[in-house]
Order: structure tokens, then sequence, then C-alpha cells
């Protein structure tokens, strides 16, 4: 019977390294993408019709701060279902899509004041350095997107009670993607505030 259990101990430990490894790899392959988008970024500047003057929108300054309030949030429902503590965990998980729905709002809102700062996407009066300051936001909120589902699927599993403390993997899977997305949107903030 023991050697049972510990052949199941030993399968579940397996099970969470593998899953752990295989997003540490999408999360290396997304740093990749973004480091040559923001490298063609880089190498685009010396263009003579680079954007000029050109001002972070104030929504991008409020994301920034929505976004690092969510890694809070889900490290600390993380903290929380460590300590059975199933209803501070669901207010957690909750708050948490709540403030990553702000995230996704005030992106849009910086869109809107790029456009009213007259740096357009598409069209006659777009250039290649709005365009690149779009792809590297939408591409962004794409992966925020899957985080957002992945979120909403630990949320059902929370409240189908699939986690406790001797069981918290689908939790760490999400806290995990889920710095991984914040730490990149400060990233790519910073390198668009100096690298305008």
């Amino acid at each position: 019977m023991a050697t049972t259990t510990m052949s199941a101990d030993e399968h579940k430990d397996r099970t969470a390294r593998s899953k752990k490894l295989l997003l540490w790899f999408a999360m290396a392959s997304m740093t990749m993408m973004f480091a040559g988008i923001t490298s063609a970024f880089v190498v685009s500047k010396s263009r003579e019709d680079w954007m000029k003057d050109f001002q972070m929108p104030s929504a991008f300054y409020f994301s920034t701060l929505a976004i690092i309030l969510c890694s809070v949030t889900f490290h600390l429902a993380k903290k929380a279902i460590e300590k059975d503590n199933r209803s501070a965990t669901g207010n957690l998980l909750l708050l948490t899509f709540g403030l990553a729905i702000v995230f996704v709002f005030l992106q849009f809102k910086g869109f809107e004041q790029l456009i009213e700062q007259g740096y357009y996407f598409t069209g006659p009066e777009s250039n290649i350095a709005t365009t690149f300051l779009y792809v590297i936001a939408v591409v962004h909120l794409a992966h925020l997107a899957g985080g957002m589902i992945s979120l909403l699927i630990i949320i059902y599993n929370h409240f189908k009670q699939k986690y406790n403390s001797s069981q918290t993997l689908g939790i760490e899977l999400g806290a995990m993607y889920w710095h991984f997305l914040d730490f990149l949107w400060i990233c790519l903030f910073f390198f668009l505030y100096f690298f305008k």
C-alpha cells in the first residue's frame, strides 16, 4: 500500500514538473518573439518617418498599475489556497480577473489616446513606428487573452473544489504565467517609454 501511495506521489510530482517545464518553454518562446519585435523597433528608429514628440498615453500608466495589482492578487490567491482558505482564494481570483478586465479596457483607452495624438495604425497617416507600437500592444493583449481564459478555467475549477493545500498545481501554473505577463508588460512599457 505504501508503495502505491509513493508511486502516486511520484507521478504527481513528475506531472507537475513536466507542466511547469512546458510553461517555461512557452514563456521563453514568447520572450524571443517580443525580443524580435523590439529589435526591429530599435533598428527602425533611424528612419526619417519615425514618430516625433511621442507621449506615452496616460492610460498605459494606469494599465501598468492594474496588471501589477493582478500579479499581487494572484499571488495572494495562491497563498490562500495553500492555507485551505477557499473563500479568500475565490475572492482573490475573481478580483484578479476583474483587474485583468480593467487592464484590457485601459489598453484600448490608450489606443484611443494614441489616435487622438495623431498616431494611426493604418491608412495614409500611419507609419512604421505606429504600426510597431500597435503590434507590440496587440500581441501582448493576445497573450493576456490566453491568460484570462486560463484564469476563468482556474476559477471554475476552484469553485468545483479541485484545489486545496495539497493540490495547487493549476493555480501555481496560472500565477507563473500571470507574473510572466506582468513582467513582460513592464519591460515593454519601459522599452516604449525610453526608446520612443
